[in-house]
């Protein structure tokens, strides 16, 4: 039996799992680490980081220094390997400035060659200038979102990983940045001159500023950077269940910005700017540590997925080309369907002898068939119209013609009336575009009234990446399992990064009608 599996076995045993299989005990163990991630923890790394006596943490400065020592004491408690100038922890340039970085060699004996990299920048203002500070400057300024928070979560991190009894098969590099507020001095200087191969790093991830949650919204940058990042990282969010908002906008305001510009795919987590950015007054009192604790489950989530996975990470160049225009573009509505029918109602007309028309639209389907306003829609289909909602579920999904009893003012007996009807009927209701950033989702573009999409809360802005419990390919192989899938069918929705199951009670064997574009 290979080493590791031994291991694997061993800890099962220790944790009273011999009669699960190993995948429950990983399942347990990746668990425990994740919940070892605490806001106390967090919270206090930011009292630390963010004390006077570091005095900004300033690069090149003594309270940079400290800051830095700081770091390296707990790389060392938690066993990490030095990734810098010759096997050690730091790699100097500048002035005096250090990077300080830490491997977790990853468990595979080949895919351990690719990396994944994790990284905050540690350094602040000092004491503030008129070209990096809002004032007052001359002042000490502590930094304690910008960025010990962003420390203090990597921190927790490595800890979390540290405490697996096997690495991911990828290798996992730590890097605290230093000279971020300087220009991104620290990462690019690494990336000019790495101290492993530029080619292993499969996908950086950055941490800046983490410590202001409010109203559960995590901003994540670049997840266009790659294909199917942004569900990776929704997928992970299920136990985080944070607001996220994946925004196209790519600025260099922070280290990720340095791999975006080397092609390299990245990620950055962030809680937004608030009054306290670059002020004195951004002290640890203000952090949000039980927020920053919700954002580094999340991070541990999605960093051993990447790191574990055997998917690849490819840079996928057009994003260099997208703005948050085109974001709005792509996300827009889309024009609804065409109404089948054609005609408006009052509601409170709708009871279960039917509805009354207060309007029938000029050239529609109502019109050509020849219903009137004033008329009562008493039956449908052979079916008694009870009611606003019914009525439009039947429109919706009849296939043409459809029979109608209506009773017209003026007359004793309803007339029997063929209604041929708009546009073939639906299943599900609702129409798509498909993103390249993201294949095998659909992104919802409109959903009709009264459909089982309606009905079920699907919204436009929504993204379906399964139906049925299956993964499709594209549209088309979306609607052959939607049309095929027996009534309920479930679709898995993301709305915000957030996952939950919605249930159509669709009808059977209907064609889906769905217009569907490519962004």
């Amino acid at each position: 039996m290979p080493p590791h599996l031994w291991v694997r076995l061993l800890v099962a045993l220790m944790v009273g799992w011999m009669a699960s299989p190993v995948g429950a005990a990983d399942h347990a163990l990746l668990e425990a680490a994740r919940m070892s991630i605490k806001s106390s923890e967090l919270q206090r790394h930011v009292d630390v980081l963010a004390d006077d006596s570091f005095e900004g943490r300033e690069a090149g400065t003594r309270g940079g220094r400290a800051a830095g020592g700081y770091l390296v004491n707990l790389l060392q408690k938690h066993g990490m390997k030095g990734a810098g100038e010759g096997g050690g922890f730091y790699q100097t340039f500048n002035a005096g400035y250090r990077n300080i970085l830490a491997i977790l060699p990853g468990s595979d004996p080949t895919l351990r060659h690719d990396v994944i990299l994790v990284g905050a920048h540690y350094d602040h203002v000092g004491y503030g200038t008129p070209t990096n500070s809002y004032g007052p400057t001359g002042y000490i300024h502590n930094g304690a979102d910008d960025n010990a928070s962003g420390v203090a979560a990597l921190l927790e991190l490595i800890e979390a990983f540290a405490q697996l009894p096997e690495p991911p098969r990828r290798s996992i590099l730590f890097a605290f940045w230093d000279g971020e507020e300087h220009g991104l001095l620290g990462s690019k200087h690494w990336v000019s001159q790495p101290t492993l191969p530029l080619a292993q790093i499969k996908l950086a991830i950055n941490l800046d500023m983490v410590g202001r949650l409010r109203n559960q919204r995590l901003l994540v940058y670049g997840s266009r950077t790659s294909y199917g990042l942004r569900r990776l990282v929704s997928e992970q969010n299920q136990n985080a269940n944070l607001r996220l908002d994946f925004t196209w906008e790519m600025t260099s305001n922070s280290d990720h910005y340095t791999f975006f510009d080397a092609s390299i795919p990245t990620l950055m987590f962030h809680t937004d700017l608030h009054d306290d950015y670059h002020r004195p007054r951004d002290d640890s009192h203000k952090i949000n540590s039980a927020g920053i604790e919700q954002i580094d489950r999340l991070l541990f989530n999605v960093v051993f997925e990447m790191a574990d996975s055997p998917r690849k990470f490819t840079f996928r160049t057009a994003s260099r080309r997208e703005t948050i225009d085109g974001q709005r573009t792509m996300e827009r509505a889309a024009a609804p369907l065409p109404p089948r029918l054609g005609v408006r109602w009052n509601d409170e007309t709708a009871t279960a002898q039917g509805v009354v028309l207060k309007e029938v639209f000029p050239g529609s389907a109502a019109q050509r068939s020849g219903l009137r306003v004033g008329d009562r829609i008493l039956q449908v289909g052979g079916a008694p119209v009870e009611g606003d909602v019914q009525l439009r579920r039947l429109i919706s999904t009849s296939v043409s013609p459809l029979k109608a009893q209506v009773q017209r003012a003026g007359q004793d007996s309803p007339l029997e009336m063929n209604i041929q009807l708009a546009g073939p009927p639906v299943r599900l209701g609702l129409t798509w575009r498909e993103d390249r950033a993201e294949p095998g989702v659909l992104f919802v573009t409109a959903v009709m009234p009264g459909s089982p999409a309606a009905d079920a809360g699907l919204t436009s802005g929504d993204r379906v990446y399964r139906v049925g419990g299956q993964d499709f390919a594209d549209g088309e192989a979306f609607r052959a399992l939607a049309n095929s899938l027996p009534n309920p069918v479930e679709l898995t929705v993301e709305r915000q990064g957030r996952l939950r199951t919605l249930s159509l009670n669709a009808p059977s064997n209907e064609p889906t009608q769905a217009a569907s574009t490519s962004e």
